[in-house]
């Protein structure tokens, strides 16, 4: 199979530091229509460097299915929702997927 451009659709990753914050917003990202679906996945360790020193925290790795063209309204309300400073929020491209899947993804409530 040969995958020449991405779909319109994309999986954003953030993390939150405990299970009750990480499911908060899952569900609020979706209850306001700003991802279709989120997945929570419990047992992530980041290690990184903040104001200096290197810290090893336990998160909450959030996986979040969206089109691409709902991007700037997710990180809009991610960013007033979330409880970091600074949270991860990255988008990566969905280069292909199950066909139905996708469609739900363009129309969640359909």
């Amino acid at each position: 199979m040969t995958i020449e451009t991405p779909t319109d659709h994309c999986v954003c990753l953030t993390t939150c530091d405990d299970a009750a914050r990480a499911e908060a917003l899952a569900a609020a990202l979706v209850e306001c229509g700003a991802a279709a679906c989120v997945t929570v996945l419990p047992g992530a360790r980041s290690f990184y460097r903040w104001q200096g020193e290197v810290h090893g925290d336990a998160e909450w790795l959030l996986m979040i299915k969206i089109r691409r063209a709902d991007y700037p309204r997710l990180e809009r309300e991610l960013l007033a929702r979330h409880s970091y400073d600074v949270p991860e929020l990255l988008a990566l491209p969905v280069l292909t997927g199950a066909p139905d899947y996708l469609a739900w993804l363009d129309a969640p409530d359909a």
